[in-house]
């Protein structure tokens, strides 16, 4: 099988030739192993994509100062601006653009990606020449994500709560581009795309499945539809402990979850997950396993986590993000360990 066809047997719960497995390219874990770690995922192959082409990134010399420290700001397209003081890892917004009201009617989603011209011409044959081997999933469709971006955390669930014009009205600018760079994604060719909205706690859901039903769900039901229509698979990544909106994933068209797999009895999760037809990227633990476990730890979780999601039936794929902070013997013991499951 092609790493393509191992994923598409996987989604549809036919049994692929050996588990699938999908790389991340994590910043900080590239930065911190370096080559080490590209030359090991190159030995052992994913399906998503090819390791060799994982560029080793470096913060800017710029951005640190004579003693080594690390700092940097940017803007991104949403208009926040954002502070990092780890190099790889996700910052903290320094300026939001609506944590005032007042400021909604001036305000502008980025401009919709190009459908057409040389550039997207360029990328739709690219697409093309990396289907014929790999599996191409792409985007990160966001709406929860962009609002707190973009407007103070606790007043974007106070807004929801009481259901406000203005958090309305954000969140349908928010979906018209989100439509637009579907859009493009779909015309340019792609097998899958993937949703990203945190919704849960350590312990349960941030907000109430009756709320997130009312204001989440028929704006996700807009852009998850155009995806089915065209015969593509959705996937959906959300951390915390979301349980309770499982079923509403599967009842939308999403194909497959990304659940932060530590908060959850995973017997129950992969049951459940069977049962909605929802495959699972199993992505073993990284804040307490990677970090601090040994590498035997690491090779028995990733043996027990292949026999419970029963990953030589499909339904699953292991996902593998290395972050800074992990011993190599961890990763070593990570990798070689899917890799040597049949």
């Amino acid at each position: 099988m092609t790493g393509r066809e191992r994923v598409t047997a996987a989604l549809a719960f036919e049994a692929p030739d050996r588990a699938p497995v999908e790389y991340h390219h994590s910043p900080a874990g590239m930065y911190e192993h370096g080559t080490a770690l590209q030359q090991l995922m190159c030995r052992h192959g994913q399906d998503f994509g090819d390791p060799a082409e994982f560029a080793i990134p470096e913060p800017s010399p710029d951005a640190v100062d004579g003693d080594g420290r690390y700092y940097e700001v940017e803007r991104d397209m949403w208009g926040t601006l954002w502070e990092h003081r780890i190099f790889g890892i996700a910052g903290h917004p320094l300026e939001r653009p609506l944590d005032d009201w007042g400021a909604l009617p001036d305000w502008r989603p980025p401009a919709p990606p190009a459908v057409s011209g040389p550039l997207f011409e360029a990328d739709r044959a690219k697409a093309r020449a990396y289907q014929e081997r790999f599996f191409l999933k792409s985007g990160w469709v966001s709406i929860f994500e962009v609002l707190h971006g973009i407007r103070r955390f606790e007043d974007v669930l106070v807004d929801i709560a009481l259901d406000s014009a203005e958090i309305n009205e954000l969140a349908d600018r928010i979906v018209g581009y989100q439509e637009q760079a579907v859009r493009y994604l779909l015309e340019r060719g792609v097998d899958a795309l993937q949703f990203a909205d945190d919704f849960g706690t350590q312990e349960g859901l941030l907000l109430s499945p009756d709320l997130w039903r009312r204001f989440f769900r028929p704006r996700y039901a807009r852009l998850i539809r155009p995806v089915k229509e065209a015969g593509k698979k959705v996937l959906f990544h959300t951390c915390g402990l979301v349980d309770r909106l499982l079923p509403d994933l599967a009842e939308l068209g999403c194909d497959a979850v990304w659940p932060q797999i530590g908060l959850y009895d995973a017997d129950r999760l992969a049951a459940m997950s069977r049962d909605l037809h929802l495959a699972v990227a199993i992505h073993p633990d990284r804040s307490h396993l990677m970090t601090f476990g040994s590498p035997a730890d690491v090779r028995a979780t990733v043996h027990q986590l292949a026999k419970t999601f029963r990953t030589a039936e499909g339904g699953s794929w292991f996902y593998v993000e290395i972050d800074n902070g992990f011993p190599f013997e961890n990763v070593r013991a990570l990798i070689e360990t899917i890799s040597e499951l049949s």
